[in-house]
Protein backbone atom coordinates (compact mmCIF):
# COMPACT_ATOMS: atom_id res chain seq x y z
CA UNK A 1 0.00 0.00 0.00
CA UNK A 2 1.69 3.22 -0.91
CA UNK A 3 2.29 6.42 1.48
CA UNK A 4 -0.49 8.55 1.91
CA UNK A 5 -1.51 11.86 4.28
CA UNK A 6 -5.06 12.90 4.96
CA UNK A 7 -6.76 15.58 5.61
CA UNK A 8 -9.19 16.69 7.57
CA UNK A 9 -9.89 20.60 8.43
CA UNK A 10 -12.59 21.52 11.10
CA UNK A 11 -13.78 24.27 13.17
CA UNK A 12 -10.16 26.06 11.95
CA UNK A 13 -8.07 23.02 12.96
CA UNK A 14 -6.53 20.87 9.88
CA UNK A 15 -5.61 17.31 11.07
CA UNK A 16 -2.74 15.64 8.89
CA UNK A 17 -2.73 11.90 9.87
CA UNK A 18 0.15 10.01 7.84
CA UNK A 19 0.14 6.02 6.57
CA UNK A 20 3.04 4.20 5.27
CA UNK A 21 2.26 0.74 6.32
CA UNK A 22 3.37 -1.48 7.85
CA UNK A 23 5.76 0.85 10.14
CA UNK A 24 5.12 4.21 8.90
CA UNK A 25 8.83 4.80 7.88
CA UNK A 26 9.50 8.42 7.19
CA UNK A 27 10.28 7.37 3.07
CA UNK A 28 11.13 10.43 1.01
CA UNK A 29 7.21 10.24 -1.01
CA UNK A 30 5.73 10.36 2.55
CA UNK A 31 7.62 13.36 3.71
CA UNK A 32 6.91 15.33 0.56
CA UNK A 33 2.94 14.01 0.98
CA UNK A 34 3.58 15.65 4.59
CA UNK A 35 5.14 18.52 3.37
CA UNK A 36 2.49 19.21 0.64
CA UNK A 37 -0.16 19.09 2.86
CA UNK A 38 1.14 21.10 5.36
CA UNK A 39 1.75 23.58 3.03
CA UNK A 40 -1.86 24.04 2.14
CA UNK A 41 -2.74 25.01 5.41
CA UNK A 42 -2.19 28.57 5.77
CA UNK A 43 -3.98 31.22 7.70
CA UNK A 44 -6.23 32.46 8.79
CA UNK A 45 -9.09 29.45 7.44
CA UNK A 46 -6.36 27.39 9.41
CA UNK A 47 -5.37 27.96 12.87
CA UNK A 48 -3.51 25.25 14.28
CA UNK A 49 -2.22 21.53 12.97
CA UNK A 50 -2.35 18.22 14.27
CA UNK A 51 0.14 15.58 13.03
CA UNK A 52 -0.65 12.03 13.33
CA UNK A 53 -0.78 8.37 12.51
CA UNK A 54 -4.10 6.77 11.83
CA UNK A 55 -6.29 5.63 15.37
CA UNK A 56 -5.22 2.51 16.70
CA UNK A 57 -1.30 2.33 14.91
CA UNK A 58 1.39 0.59 17.32
CA UNK A 59 3.78 2.70 15.75
CA UNK A 60 3.73 6.02 15.01
CA UNK A 61 6.65 6.37 13.08
CA UNK A 62 9.67 4.28 12.73
CA UNK A 63 11.50 7.04 11.37
CA UNK A 64 14.23 6.88 8.35
CA UNK A 65 13.67 4.27 5.78
CA UNK A 66 17.00 3.06 6.13
CA UNK A 67 16.67 1.43 2.29
CA UNK A 68 16.96 5.27 1.31
CA UNK A 69 19.87 5.97 3.77
CA UNK A 70 23.10 6.52 1.81
CA UNK A 71 25.94 3.82 1.59
CA UNK A 72 28.52 6.17 0.45
CA UNK A 73 29.53 7.61 3.55
CA UNK A 74 27.49 10.91 2.71
CA UNK A 75 25.40 12.46 5.69
CA UNK A 76 21.88 11.55 5.43
CA UNK A 77 21.28 14.52 7.34
CA UNK A 78 22.46 17.08 5.30
CA UNK A 79 20.32 20.55 5.36
CA UNK A 80 18.69 19.30 1.97
CA UNK A 81 17.66 16.16 3.22
CA UNK A 82 13.51 15.77 3.19
CA UNK A 83 13.85 14.90 7.03
CA UNK A 84 15.53 18.69 7.50
CA UNK A 85 13.43 20.30 5.47
CA UNK A 86 10.14 18.93 6.94
CA UNK A 87 11.64 19.83 10.33
CA UNK A 88 12.55 23.33 9.50
CA UNK A 89 9.22 23.75 7.86
CA UNK A 90 7.21 23.11 10.54
CA UNK A 91 9.69 25.38 12.79
CA UNK A 92 8.45 28.19 10.42
CA UNK A 93 4.87 27.23 9.32
CA UNK A 94 2.74 29.85 10.53
CA UNK A 95 0.25 27.99 13.01
CA UNK A 96 1.20 26.33 15.95
CA UNK A 97 1.87 22.45 15.05
CA UNK A 98 0.60 19.78 17.66
CA UNK A 99 2.37 16.39 17.23
CA UNK A 100 -0.54 14.05 18.81
CA UNK A 101 1.38 10.67 19.49
CA UNK A 102 0.04 7.51 19.77
CA UNK A 103 2.37 4.14 19.74
CA UNK A 104 6.27 3.97 19.57
CA UNK A 105 8.55 6.54 17.87
CA UNK A 106 11.77 5.86 16.55
CA UNK A 107 14.65 7.62 15.42
CA UNK A 108 14.28 10.39 13.02
CA UNK A 109 10.82 10.40 13.55
CA UNK A 110 11.76 11.80 16.99
CA UNK A 111 12.85 14.82 15.63
CA UNK A 112 9.88 15.39 13.63
CA UNK A 113 7.83 14.97 16.51
CA UNK A 114 9.82 17.08 18.71
CA UNK A 115 9.86 20.05 16.24
CA UNK A 116 6.47 20.79 16.49
CA UNK A 117 5.50 23.40 18.64
CA UNK A 118 3.58 21.38 21.52
CA UNK A 119 3.78 17.32 21.74
CA UNK A 120 0.43 15.55 23.50
CA UNK A 121 1.26 11.69 23.81
CA UNK A 122 -1.03 8.53 25.22
CA UNK A 123 0.85 7.29 28.10
CA UNK A 124 1.85 4.37 26.53
CA UNK A 125 3.73 5.87 24.01
CA UNK A 126 7.22 5.33 23.80
CA UNK A 127 10.32 7.10 22.40
CA UNK A 128 13.26 5.72 21.53
CA UNK A 129 16.30 7.72 20.07
CA UNK A 130 18.35 5.15 18.83
CA UNK A 131 21.12 6.35 16.64
CA UNK A 132 24.51 4.46 18.20
CA UNK A 133 22.63 1.18 17.39
CA UNK A 134 22.99 2.29 13.64
CA UNK A 135 25.74 4.22 13.47
CA UNK A 136 24.17 7.12 12.90
CA UNK A 137 24.61 10.70 14.76
CA UNK A 138 21.20 11.91 15.16
CA UNK A 139 20.37 15.91 15.54
CA UNK A 140 19.05 16.43 18.87
CA UNK A 141 16.16 18.27 20.34
CA UNK A 142 13.02 18.44 22.14
CA UNK A 143 10.36 17.74 24.91
CA UNK A 144 6.86 16.37 25.77
CA UNK A 145 4.29 18.58 27.21
CA UNK A 146 1.73 16.25 28.25
CA UNK A 147 0.70 12.47 28.68
CA UNK A 148 -2.59 11.48 28.78
CA UNK A 149 -4.22 7.82 28.42
CA UNK A 150 -4.69 6.50 25.30
CA UNK A 151 -8.16 6.88 25.54
CA UNK A 152 -8.02 10.66 26.25
CA UNK A 153 -5.57 11.39 23.81
CA UNK A 154 -7.75 12.68 21.19
CA UNK A 155 -9.96 14.09 22.82
CA UNK A 156 -7.07 16.23 24.62
CA UNK A 157 -5.58 17.00 21.57
CA UNK A 158 -8.79 19.12 20.11
CA UNK A 159 -9.11 20.60 22.93
CA UNK A 160 -5.76 22.28 22.86
CA UNK A 161 -5.99 22.90 19.05
CA UNK A 162 -9.60 24.21 19.90
CA UNK A 163 -8.03 26.61 22.73
CA UNK A 164 -5.03 27.36 20.23
CA UNK A 165 -7.70 28.04 16.91
CA UNK A 166 -9.93 30.74 19.13
CA UNK A 167 -6.59 32.77 19.52
CA UNK A 168 -5.27 35.35 17.21
CA UNK A 169 -3.64 34.13 14.11
CA UNK A 170 -1.34 37.02 13.71
CA UNK A 171 -0.56 36.62 17.62
CA UNK A 172 0.61 32.98 16.87
CA UNK A 173 2.53 33.41 14.23
CA UNK A 174 4.61 36.27 15.54
CA UNK A 175 4.78 34.66 18.96
CA UNK A 176 6.22 31.41 17.35
CA UNK A 177 8.18 33.48 15.41
CA UNK A 178 10.26 35.23 18.34
CA UNK A 179 10.39 31.56 20.14
CA UNK A 180 11.89 29.98 17.05
CA UNK A 181 14.66 32.82 16.86
CA UNK A 182 15.17 33.35 20.20
CA UNK A 183 16.02 29.43 20.48
CA UNK A 184 18.47 29.54 17.50
CA UNK A 185 20.28 32.62 18.93
CA UNK A 186 23.17 30.45 20.64
CA UNK A 187 26.53 31.63 18.31
CA UNK A 188 28.66 29.11 17.06
CA UNK A 189 32.02 29.88 15.70
CA UNK A 190 33.29 28.73 12.21
CA UNK A 191 36.02 26.88 13.90
CA UNK A 192 33.28 24.62 16.14
CA UNK A 193 31.30 24.16 13.12
CA UNK A 194 33.91 22.75 10.91
CA UNK A 195 34.89 20.76 13.77
CA UNK A 196 31.37 19.15 13.84
CA UNK A 197 31.08 18.57 10.54
CA UNK A 198 34.01 16.98 10.74
CA UNK A 199 33.33 14.92 13.23
CA UNK A 200 30.04 13.83 11.13
CA UNK A 201 32.48 12.99 8.35
CA UNK A 202 34.78 10.83 9.90
CA UNK A 203 31.18 8.92 11.23
CA UNK A 204 29.67 8.33 7.56
CA UNK A 205 32.94 7.43 6.20
CA UNK A 206 33.33 4.59 8.95
CA UNK A 207 33.08 0.57 9.14
CA UNK A 208 30.99 1.17 12.01
CA UNK A 209 28.25 3.22 10.25
CA UNK A 210 28.03 0.67 7.20
CA UNK A 211 28.10 -2.35 9.97
CA UNK A 212 25.17 -0.52 11.06
CA UNK A 213 23.04 -0.20 7.86
CA UNK A 214 23.99 -4.10 7.10
CA UNK A 215 22.89 -5.49 10.50
CA UNK A 216 19.56 -3.57 10.63
CA UNK A 217 19.16 -5.15 7.15
CA UNK A 218 19.87 -8.29 7.93
CA UNK A 219 17.83 -8.35 11.06
CA UNK A 220 20.50 -9.19 13.63
CA UNK A 221 22.52 -7.35 16.21
CA UNK A 222 25.83 -5.06 15.05
CA UNK A 223 29.11 -5.33 15.98
CA UNK A 224 30.45 -2.42 16.17
CA UNK A 225 34.37 -1.65 16.11
CA UNK A 226 34.91 1.93 16.94
CA UNK A 227 36.74 2.32 13.80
Amino acid sequence: MPSKVTVDVRDSVAWLTTSNPPVNALTSSLIGKLAAALEAQQPPSVRAVVVRSAPGERVFSAGHDVRELPRNGRDPLTYNDPLRRIVRQIETHPTPVIAMVEGSVWGGACELVLSCDLVVAASEATFAITPARLGVPDNLSGVLNRGVPVEELEGTTADLAADIASGSPMVHQTMKEELRVLANAHPMTPEAHERIQALRREVYDSEDYREGLRAFTEKRRPVFGGS
